[in-house]
């Protein structure tokens, strides 16, 4: 039963492998171009595994943002791995110390929506579910590595006309379109985007993180309005 469920989160993740392997491979391209060498490349995806915080640290030192700007940008995209840590605790929260440390480091935000999709459809033990969440990290986390070392070993050989930097905004529109259930879910959604473009001339993509601060706001507010009528 394990091995079944660790093959079904290896089957689930299988569409995300078309975009991250590009997403894996833009990183090492980039961070090469920006200066970094192969080890400080390498270094900076395994100490991290975070995509999105990584290209933002990446873009803010090369322009040259003050580091505590940097540092509190990439924190607060990555704040969103808190949020998802607290809606996996009542799924994982009895594993073991070891497995939630290795949950930790390879929560992502594939197989953050994958595992939490799969435990709503149906209630499973804890060991299937921790097997199928591991089998959704280990290809995303595995490709990762293995790419980013391909982009900067490979460097400006990759041709522009490739397109790489599709991958990050259809990684998340892939994940964002089929967890848009409810009302709440549809106004933070559109809170976030038109906050985005309206402060989307905020001086390091400050904007994007107080267009989300909205977006949460608002989506609590037609929460608890919603609870209101219904009761």
């Amino acid at each position: 039963m394990l091995r079944r469920s660790f093959l079904l989160g290896l089957q689930a993740s299988a569409p995300f492998i078309l975009v991250i392997v590009p997403f894996a491979l833009l990183f090492g391209v980039v961070a090469t171009e920006a200066g970094l060498n192969l080890a400080q490349t390498m270094g900076f995806s395994i100490l991290m595994v975070a995509g999105a915080a990584q290209f933002v640290a990446l873009q803010l030192s090369q322009e040259n943002a003050p580091t505590l700007v940097i540092l509190i940008t990439a924190l607060a995209v990555n704040l969103r791995l808190m949020m998802y840590s607290a809606a996996l605790a009542p799924l994982v929260g009895q594993a073991s110390l070891w497995q939630r440390i290795v949950i930790a480091y390879t929560l992502t935000d594939q197989s953050f929506a994958l595992t939490m999709d799969m435990a709503e459809r149906a209630p499973r033990p804890l060991p299937e579910i921790l097997a199928f969440y591991a089998g959704t990290a280990v290809p995303t986390v595995l490709l990762w590595y293995v790419f980013t070392l391909v982009g900067a070993v490979a460097g400006t050989a990759i041709p522009e006309s490739f397109a790489l930097d599709f991958a990050l905004p259809i990684t998340f529109l892939a994940m964002l379109a089929p967890m848009l259930r409810t009302l709440a879910h549809v106004a933070a959604c559109l809170t976030s985007v038109l906050g985005s473009l309206a402060l989307a001339g905020v001086p390091y993509g400050m904007g994007v993180l107080v267009a989300a601060l909205l977006a949460m706001a608002v989506g609590a507010q037609v929460e608890t309005w919603q609870k209101r009528e219904a009761a």
